[in-house]
């Protein structure tokens, strides 16, 4: 095979990695497999490149992507935003927010209008209309006091 072709295995090779990632994902085949993309330019920008060189340059270049993912943007993907940490806890979300009594709070029990919905609160007896401060969640009911 003629040196001149050879970038054409490195970037089947990287067309390889990067289907393997897509089977089995886990992040590194991707980089793996970049790496190899990039290997089949330099071999196309130095075709005089022996087989020992691009598998050197092969190395380093895996090296330095995987690092860069690994130090660079795994901490990005890995930071909490300020929504993720309550991202399933929705009764969570709601704390601090104030609503208005849909029914009103009898015997420590009522509904606030949430939204298009209704949600259970627990709180002071309180009247329909009454403008309330979510403080905590108990299960899925909102407990609530008398907003400020």
């Amino acid at each position: 095979m003629e040196q001149i072709a050879l970038h054409y295995l490195w970037w089947i090779l990287a067309l390889v990695l990067i289907a393997i990632e897509v089977i089995l994902p886990g992040y590194f085949m991707l980089w793996i497999g970049i790496a190899a993309g990039i290997t089949g330019v330099v071999v196309l920008a130095l075709p005089e490149l022996s087989i020992l060189g691009q598998a050197l340059a092969f190395a380093v270049l895996a090296f330095l992507s995987c690092a860069a993912y690994w130090y660079g943007l795994r901490p990005r993907l890995m930071r909490d935003e300020p929504g993720d940490a309550l991202l399933n806890r929705r009764g969570e979300q709601k704390i601090g927010q104030r609503y208005v009594l849909a029914e009103a709070i009898v015997h420590g029990r009522g509904k606030a209008k949430v939204g298009d919905g209704l949600w259970l609160v627990s709180g002071p007896d309180l009247p329909v209309g009454a403008m309330v401060e979510v403080v905590g969640v108990n299960g899925t009911t909102l407990v609530v006091k008398v907003a400020d």
